[in-house]
This record gives C-alpha cells, structure tokens and sequence, in this order.
C-alpha cells in the first residue's frame, strides 16, 4: 500500500509534536482494500442505494446528494449560490432567497451540515447547512430537496460553528469564527488583544411542523474562533458544547500566535438555562438588522428585513456556561450517543482528550475545580472533567463519529488517516489510510443518539494522483470505508463537487418514499398561474408586459410574441405535465444576466427579460422531454 503524502507545509506546532516522538501506528491493523470491493459497491441497473450522502461543498456554497454505496452522484441542490443548471437565484422566484443586508450576495462559503432530529435520531424532514461568510442558515425540505430557508444571523461575523440542533430540533446553534466589535465599530485591530472584540452564541428556533427559523436569543461570549461544536444527547439534553480556539487572541501570524497555549477551551452551554433567563427577562434588546427568506411551495420567495435581538450577558445569567479547558488548537467537539462522553479534536494535540459529562455536573459550581473566569464564565480544570485520552493517535485529530457498537472514529488531517478507538479503554483499534489530507468525516447517523453504522466516508482535501490529471486544480474527493465488520475496510474513492467539507449520511427508508414526484396543478397558488393553455395570454401594463405561459409536450402557449424594444417582459411559465420526471426548460436566445430555467410538472417560474434592439429571438425547451424535443421552440418578435 502506498505511503501517506503530508502536506508539504507543516505549521510549527505539528513540527513540535513530531519532535515530541509521535507515534502514530501503535501497532494497530491498518485497513487494507476489501478483497470483494467491487462487488460491494456495485448497485445493479434498477436497483437503489441503502443510505444518502449530503455533502456541503465549501467554497461551492451548495450541497451535493450522493448514493452509498454506489457514490453515484444524483442531485446539486442550490443553496446559497446561483445555479445556472436550474435558474436558482436569478429567476423572480429565488433571487430573493440570496438577499441579505449586504445586498444580492450569489455565492458563499457552506460548511457544515446538520439532519433534523426526534429524540435524538435522524426523523428525515430538514436538512440545515451554514454559510460562512455571509453568516447565514438554510433549511432544505427532504421531500421536494429544495432549498425552502434562508436567516441570516446578526452580530456575527464568520457562521462557521453551525448549524448544530438540538436533540428534538428545538433550536439550531450558531457561534462565531471571526471575533470583531459588537456591536460593529472602527476600533484599532491590536484591540483585539484587549478583549474588544467579541463573539456570539445564537440560538435560532425551528417551528416544529413548519420548519421555519427564528432567531430568540443570542449570548454575547469571549471573542476566541468557535469551531465544529455538537449538543448533548440524552442525560446532556440540556448542553452544547462549542470548540473554541484562538484563545490568545492573536491578531498577526495567527498560525503562530494562535499555537501558543497548551489548552484552549470547549465550551459548555446551558441552552435551556439559557432560556429561563430569557423568559425572566434578564436579556436586553440589541441591534441587528437581518433578512429572513422563506420559499412558500410553488411561490415567489418572501424577504423579510428584521430589526434587533435578545442578547444575553453570561454574567446575568449565572450557570449557563463554563470553559472546559482541552488540547491545542481545537477543531470538533463531538457527543457520543449516550451524551456522556464529549471529544474533542485538538488539532495540535498528541492526544485525543475525552471529557464526561458526569464530571462536569459535578464539579461546575465548586470553586475548587475552577482556574479562573473570562466574561464572568467559569474555566475549569482540564483534570476535573476529564474522562480520559487516546494516547498519541494520530498526527492532527479533528473530527470524532460514532458506530453505535461502543467505538469512535476520529479524522486525523496531517496523517491522512481515520483512527478507530474504543470507548472507556480509549484504546486505538485500527488505523484507516485515507487519501490524502481528511478533513471531517462521517458515518451513517455517527453524529445521532442511534447511529446506523455500517459506511464510513472520509471528506479529503487533496486529491494529489489520485484521478486522471485535469489542470492545477485537481479534483476534492471522498473514501468509502464499510465499518460493519470487526475492522473496517476501504471499498472505493470518488471525486466530488466542490470541496467536501461535511456530511450527513441518512439512510434511504427514511426518505425515498416521501420524495415529492410532481406539483399538484389543482394545488398551485403562484399568483402569474395559469393551468391550461386557453388562459395563455400576452398582457400589456405600459412597458411592462406579462407573458402568461404554458408548456405541455412538445409546445408553447402562446407560440409567438411581440413586444417593444426595451420593454420589460415576464415570462410566467407554468409546465402543465402532471407526470413524474417531465420537467420542461425555458431560455430566451442571447439573454443576458438570466439562464436556463428548469419547470417541475406543476411549477410556475418567472423569467424576466429586458427587450433588445429590434429582431427575432427564439426562445425554446432546454430540457429533453419528448421525441419531439427539438421542435419545442418559438420565437419573439421585438418592434421599435
């Protein structure tokens, strides 16, 4: 088997750890390539996949649907960036789900992926998935897998620990990757080191039959970078727990400067206690403008621009938090199934450090296991939590899941590998090679109260030779390991879309019989449909002009049209099909700023188009849909 490939720039902390004497194999089975490999990933012509795959695509901001064990692709679902495919965020439809305080914002950067959850365990009705840089959250509905939600979060500036719910979906939890001045202010950067920036824990409520998104409260907290975080399960129901790092507050050379302390924190918050405090009214009113999107089945999107928060002082509100010192430079913090076990991955640890939950109910209010207070939160001693350590297991840890049968699965980035420990011996088991640079992982229900096991995926950074060159940029790819057996075995590799950053693997029983086949006609109340082609009209308002559009195999109604040059022309298209998997396409010849349309049987979309100079411009069906396919076209005529 080949050597693992490090990355070729070390940063001075992971030197230091090799220096120290790491030891990464420990003499544990290294997995090997299943001997029946293709025979376990092949899924015969008509046959289906057992489990879904949603992978966020980082710097793609969309999400990508994958079958196991096939790692057939099957669908981009858009989210927040525009997506000429299908004509998400461009059409009057979606253009709206992009809105934000900074304007129209078509891309950003989505990370982590979070399954809806009914005690615990994956129940197949949302997905949420973060973004980044413009700091947001969107729930995408599994049954029609459209993007239906978009909130923006205020007072925060890097989304990147979300969007982490609770055991019933109760709330999704939001903490903050970039520290900076709240509320927004032009302050010296170097105050950063004084404590003047800031960060913030969000706790945003998702109506249980409707899905939607709220923000109730947010929790002003020490300005550390707030990382890969999970909540409690079970006996910890009432806790999330954020990896936090940075706690240096470095401003300059932050690899360096942010490598210094031997421990940065995770950290412990109450969120039920959080909203005692808030019903007793001991949070304030605080700035924050933000937009709330809502896609309406079958409708134009709805904006709305909302104004303030409840934001709550940790010091108003004694126990609703407590700093759980941990080893360097931390990336996730992950819940067993049990919820008494909280791991963390210290990216420049030589240890993977397990807390117990148990300890920390314990020993949280003596001052006796306290070391200090930031922001009038306590810290603990590492010792007074801690349940045990995975000794010297990997180069890089960073991502722990679980298998249900009593082990832990950990991403180890610089090693390139996947390491298999049990619980309560904090023994490692195996060492699972990974091609090259794993960042997160994940197992089918690994982050749940019942994890269904059996597939393990590793999310790769780097693909290096592992595919057929195509360019400088080579492309992101993911592992497939069955974990069912007593060790676990490498089956396939496959490229991705995007940068695979996080996933959620569900199984396909929860889902495939709910997935929505076709917009029921009788039930459309797009307010521009029209359900049958004798309502198919041109009408005129001024230099505006409604074009009320159907198409049915293999037409248009009405089939040709004239406008004025330089009028302002919406197309309303409604695709009249009622059966399932005849979706139509609409283009205007030589368009500008608008793509492609894709129409669901049922669906109404809106195409707006500005008049050119005066000539013909054909417009016709870019997706196949019958024999006659290519006779599916019409012209415009555009007057002076």
């Amino acid at each position: 088997m080949k050597k693992h490939k490090f990355r070729n720039l070390v940063p001075i902390g992971l030197m230091i750890l090799i220096g120290l004497g790491y030891g990464c194999k420990g003499g544990a089975a290294t997995a090997a390539l299943a001997s029946d490999a293709a025979k376990r990933v092949y899924v015969a012509p008509g046959e289906k996949d057992e489990v879904y795959a949603f992978l966020s695509g980082g710097f793609s901001g969309q999400m990508s649907v994958y079958g196991i064990p096939s790692t057939r692709l099957f669908k981009i679902i858009p989210v927040f960036s525009v997506f000429p495919e299908n004509g998400y965020g461009y059409d009057e439809e979606t253009k709206n789900m992009l809105r934000t305080t900074n304007g129209y914002v078509p891309w950003d950067d989505s990370h982590h992926i979070e399954a809806s959850m009914t005690d615990g365990k994956q129940d197949g009705r949302w997905l949420f998935m973060n973004a980044n840089n413009s700091p947001r959250l969107a729930r995408i509905d599994l049954r029609s897998f459209e993007t239906k939600e978009i909130i923006e979060i205020p007072n925060s500036a890097g989304n990147h620990a979300s969007p982490f719910a609770t055991e019933n979906t109760e709330y999704l939890m939001a903490a903050t990757r970039f520290s900076v001045p709240i509320p927004q202010a032009s302050v010296p950067i170097e105050n950063f080191s004084k404590g003047d920036f800031k960060g913030t824990v969000s706790m945003v409520k998702v109506d249980p039959k409707s899905g939607r998104l709220s923000i109730e409260l947010q929790i002003l907290v020490p300005g550390f970078d707030y990382d890969l975080s999970h909540c409690g399960k079970g006996k910890s129901h009432d806790w999330c727990f954020f990896t936090s790092y940075n706690s240096e507050q470095a401003y300059k050379m932050i690899e360096v400067g942010a490598s210094k302390n031997d421990k940065d924190y995770i950290l412990a918050f109450n969120w039920v206690r959080a909203k005692q405090c808030l019903d007793q009214g001991k949070a304030s009113n605080f700035g924050g403008e933000y937009y709330r999107n809502y896609l309406p089945e079958n409708q134009p999107a709805i904006s709305e621009k909302l104004s303030g928060v409840k934001m709550l002082q940790p010091k108003d509100c004694p126990g609703v938090m407590y700093y759980m010192p941990t080893p360097k430079s931390p990336h996730g913090t992950d819940v067993d199934p049990t919820g008494e076990y909280i791991v963390g991955g210290g990216k420049l640890a030589t240890v993977i450090p397990v807390h117990s939950f148990s300890k920390l109910m314990d020993v949280k209010d003596k001052p006796e296991h306290r070391s200090g207070m930031i922001m009038d939160i306590p810290i603990l001693k590492y010792e007074s939590t801690l349940a045990g350590e995975v000794k010297k297991p990997c180069l890089g840890p960073l991502h722990t899941e679980f298998d249900g049968k009593g082990y832990a699965y950990t991403s180890c980035f610089v090693s390139s590998e996947v390491v298999k420990w049990e619980l309560g011996t904090w023994e490692v088991e195996q060492h699972l090679p990974a091609y090259y640079s794993v960042g997160h992982l994940s197992i089918v229900g690994g982050s749940s109260k019942d994890p269904y096991g059996k597939y393990l995926i590793a999310l790769n950074k780097i693909t290096k030779d592992r595919y057929l060159p195509v360019g400088m940029e080579l492309p992101q790819s993911a592992q497939l390991y069955d974990i069912s057996g007593g060790k676990a075995e490498l089956l396939s590799d496959f490229p991705t879309v995007g940068e695979p950053h996080y996933s959620q693997m569900i199984p396909a029983k929860l889902l495939m019989d709910k997935a929505a086949k076709i917009y029921p006609l009788e039930e459309n109340k797009h307010p521009y449909a029209i359900k049958n082609e004798k309502d198919a009209r041109v009408v005129r308002e001024g230099n505006t002009v409604r074009v009320y559009m159907t198409q049915i195999r293999s037409h248009f109604k009405p089939d040709t049209i004239e406008v004025r040059s330089g009028d302002t022309v919406f197309f309303h298209v409604t695709n009249l099909e009622q059966d399932f998997d005849i979706p139509h396409g609409f283009a205007v010849g030589g368009a500008p700023e608008m793509p492609n349309l894709l129409i669901m049987p049922g669906q109404t979309r809106t195409f707006k188009w500005k008049a050119p100079k005066p000539g013909i411009y054909p417009f016709y069906c870019t997706d196949f849909c019958s024999a006659l396919h290519q006779e599916m076209q019409q012209y415009i005529r555009v007057l002076p």
